[in-house]
């Protein structure tokens, strides 16, 4: 098992394959004016296959992909099969927008994909596209039906907005009635590529549990799941549950088991810093495994202790203006 210099348990990594994305959420990013990464200077799938084995043998036993969006990388199910043959990767996750996933879902049950998050922020077809700036919410709707009937573990992740999609939290927690999915409300962050567009967070965790209390009153905790980033509660007689992640307030530092990688190569230790060091360079400047393995435990070794002491040690002390779609979340 990896430790980083906090005693914290690492055995995650959350793997951006692509910052393309089909969609233009504003939260994540700007309609216009994204210089899309070159596809040199991307993780090919073979620097990514070999850096999943060597951290596998380290203790990283769980996977993420994410993107952009994953499911519009060329070949993308022929990595996903070589992935899930690795020994010690004993769990494959995927964060989707959905718009191109339906169809795909016989092949992920076959090879054993463990759940699907399925980024959806309203379930009103007229606020979908206001949000995503694209008209394709009957697709992600679809892909949410062949989920469900096609068993996937299935999670939607909704980020909280003002102004934008609150009309929709109640709604997003009703579909726990009929459904056997988890519901998780995001606070929202600043990775939008042009940096925090409020000056405060209105909708923080807490307000967000208040108002669910307000549709249902009985609403019980349930426990959280090791590592669990959110805080998880259920409506009694309902099949799912709902969770609220504490994104921007950082409530969860003190247990965080992930790293993540961003599409060109970027080792970060925590979604707030703004990368250690570029695995892409060092493995293309012909590192052995064990050279590599030495960099990352030199990294975890040095690990912020929270998102505020990571966003504090910022080069410069620049404020945080990426987008999500080139951190992979």
């Amino acid at each position: 098992m990896l430790y980083d210099n906090h005693g914290r348990a690492i055995n995650y990594i959350r793997l951006a394959v692509t910052d393309r994305c089909n969609l233009r959420c504003f939260y994540c990013m700007p309609e216009e004016g994204i210089k899309y990464l070159p596809k040199s200077e991307l993780l090919t799938y073979e620097e990514m296959l070999r850096l999943l084995e060597i951290l596998a043998t380290m203790g990283i036993s769980k996977l993420r992909i994410t993107g952009g969006e994953p499911f519009i990388r060329k070949e993308m199910m022929i990595f996903l099969q070589k992935a899930s043959e690795i020994e010690g990767l004993n769990e494959i996750h995927i964060t989707t927008n959905g718009t191109t996933t339906a169809h795909l879902v016989p092949q992920l049950k076959a090879m054993g994909i463990k759940s699907i998050n399925l980024s959806l922020d309203t379930l009103d077809e007229a606020r979908f596209y206001q949000i995503t700036r694209r008209n394709v919410f009957p697709k992600v709707m679809e892909a949410f039906h062949a989920l469900i009937e096609g068993g996937i573990r299935t999670k939607i992740n909704m980020v909280v907005m003002t102004g934008q999609n609150i009309e929709d939290i109640i709604p997003m927690a009703e579909l726990t009635k009929d459904y056997p999915i988890s519901v998780r409300y995001i606070e929202e962050m600043p990775f939008n590529g042009a940096g925090s567009h409020y000056q405060t967070l209105e909708w923080n965790h807490r307000k967000i549990l208040t108002h669910l209390k307000t549709r249902f009153p009985n609403i019980e905790k349930i426990p959280d799941a090791a590592y669990s980033t959110s805080a998880n509660y259920k409506v009694p007689g309902y099949q799912g549950s709902v969770g609220i992640i504490a994104a921007y307030s950082r409530t969860f530092c003190g247990t965080c088991n992930r790293i993540r990688l961003t599409p060109k190569g970027l080792l970060k230790t925590c979604l707030y810093d703004d990368g250690v060091f570029n695995v892409r360079d060092i493995m293309r400047a012909g590192a052995t495994n064990e050279q590599i393995k030495s960099t990352f435990l030199e990294a975890l070794g040095n690990r912020a202790k929270d998102g505020y002491e990571a966003e504090e040690k910022r080069q410069f002390g620049l404020p945080i203006v990426e987008s999500m779609s080139t951190i992979g979340g």
